[in-house]
């Protein structure tokens, strides 16, 4: 099963690397690490740190840099918050922040402490079971994908705990996955496929099969708020859609 998406060239900016749209924010970073926010129909600087990654939603807006420092933005810039290192971070939670380490451990920052840091602290962050190499969370559950592509889902990460019902393996094989703040989940595959997971409900939060999105070029990233579906290609080009 396919699905046909209108897709347009979003407001473009030189070599974009990853796009992350959460609570009706869209902030994107660059290859050269700077990071950007979607002001109208141009991107605006998103403060002086760079970053490889950032991550938009409940939480506020968090990133990574280079090294895996964990960098948190308020009052105009971001912070470093130190207690743990992380390669890739997720703030789409239910106010709590969840990310993975260069070896695939899997770490949660719960509401409380995530929200409560306002400037540059130490925090204690809780590792949760399993390896995963990406991990996404919203409103009915959390995806991730491990070092071999095997996707796994659990129905609750608790906010205030970090407390987790254990992960459950999910047919097929992916390499990025993004849970948008509605809960629609997409996964990019190697090739630069895109997919979304169909027929999730309260009473089946892992869905029941994976609908390809058809692309001519292949994508190396995918975010979702807001009825709006934003899209990295490989050749750096950001593209808007919707259903």
């Amino acid at each position: 099963l396919k699905i046909c998406l209108t897709c347009k060239a979003a407001p473009q900016q030189l070599s974009a690397a990853q796009v992350d749209a959460g609570h009706g924010i869209v902030v994107m970073t660059d290859i050269l690490y700077n990071s950007f926010f979607l002001t109208g129909s141009s991107w605006s600087k998103l403060g002086s740190v760079p970053l490889k990654h950032v991550s938009v939603g409940p939480a506020g807006i968090w990133g990574v840099n280079k090294d895996d420092k964990v960098h948190k933005f308020s009052g105009g810039d971001f912070f470093p918050v130190l207690g743990l290192e992380l390669k890739q971070l997720d703030a789409g939670g239910q106010g709590h922040v969840v990310g993975v380490t260069d070896t695939d451990k899997i770490y949660c920052l719960n509401a409380d402490r995530a929200f409560s840091i306002q400037k540059e602290g130490i925090l204690t962050w809780d590792q949760l079971q399993g390896r995963l190499r990406y991990f996404s969370c919203g409103p009915n559950g959390c995806w991730g994908v491990n070092s071999i592509q095997h996707i796994y889902f659990t129905v609750k990460v608790l906010p205030n705990t970090c407390e987790i019902s254990g992960f459950i393996r999910i047919n097929g094989l992916g390499v990025k996955i993004e849970v948008g703040t509605d809960g629609r989940v997409f996964i990019l595959n190697q090739s630069g496929q895109l997919y979304e997971r169909a027929g999730i409900s309260d009473k089946v939060p892992q869905g029941t099969e994976w609908k390809e999105i058809a692309f001519q070029e292949p994508l190396k990233h995918a975010s979702y708020d807001l009825g709006h579906l934003w899209l990295v290609t490989k050749c750096g080009v950001i593209l808007e859609c919707t259903d």
